[in-house]
């Protein structure tokens, strides 16, 4: 990961993000990334499939240990 001088994480520069449980609701950029010169926060839906992509930036997420819920 490209990190500025300043030690900060830069908004969206990994391409393959993964997450866990505890991390949802997914939000991109993450929320502990400076958004200044990012895209707009957008709520990605990954619990249905596991993973998702952002439609702005294309960084692949993907949820940990997923489980696919039982729907029936």
């Amino acid at each position: 990961m490209y990190k500025h001088k300043d030690s900060e994480k830069v908004a969206c520069d990994e391409r393959l993000q993964e997450i866990t449980y505890a991390d949802l609701p997914l939000a991109c950029p993450p929320i502990d990334t400076r958004v200044w010169d990012a895209h707009p926060r957008v709520y990605l839906p990954i619990d249905a499939l596991g993973k998702v992509r952002c439609p702005y930036c294309e960084t692949l997420y993907s949820l940990k240990d997923f489980k696919p819920s039982e729907l029936l």
